[in-house]
């Protein structure tokens, strides 16, 4: 059934239509979520809420897009807010613990000396979550969409509105600012 089928019949009340359209796009959110999050609870949880909103808001769909693009669009938001609530929390949480004498903070943490691929396999992830996060944000969408997404550029311009050369260029300066950063880590030297 095609995208605009799915939408007329949502739109009249068939509920089974609106459990085709998120068997049909809910791998697709919960990679981008994931992919922006590195969380996969959150990122299953904020998937949940994309479908709530395009749920809530499909009457307001255009068809000037595609229907794709505009829910990849709602889960790009919807993940970008969820980190700007993350990065105030723990902006919170660390002025709480400077703020709060007598608080003991035990971050030491021991490996044993014959650690494991899978600790060495974690470790190579965050840092290259981190590495992730340090890249400008239109970086770093332009990036997961389009390595861990594999979407066209054209598709990732219309998400994001801009020229598909923009994307080329944001896409490009992802990776050469990635690979300075990764420079010295040992994911680089692999």
């Amino acid at each position: 059934m095609e995208d605009k089928e799915i939408v007329q019949k949502i739109l009249d009340g068939d509920h089974r239509a609106f459990e085709m359209l998120v068997e049909k796009y809910q791998e697709m959110v919960f990679r981008t979520c994931i992919g922006l999050l590195h969380n996969p609870d959150d990122a299953d949880d904020l998937a949940q809420e994309v479908f709530v909103e395009v749920f809530e808001s499909l009457g307001f769909f255009r068809h000037e897009a595609k229907l794709s693009t505009w829910i990849y669009r709602i889960a790009v938001n919807k993940s970008l807010n969820h980190l700007k609530k993350i990065k105030k929390k723990s902006l919170f949480k660390s002025l709480e613990e400077i703020f709060q004498p007598g608080q003991k903070n035990d971050l030491s943490v021991s490996l044993a000396d014959g650690a494991d691929k899978g600790v060495e396999a974690e470790e190579q992830k965050k840092i290259l979550e981190a590495a992730l996060n340090k890249l400008p944000e239109n970086q770093r969408i332009a990036f997961v969409l389009f390595r861990y997404d594999e979407l066209p550029q054209k598709e990732i311009a219309e998400i994001m509105g801009l020229s598909v050369s923009a994307v080329e260029s944001l896409v490009h300066r992802a990776r050469k600012n990635l690979y300075k950063l990764l420079e010295n880590t040992e994911i680089h030297a692999k």
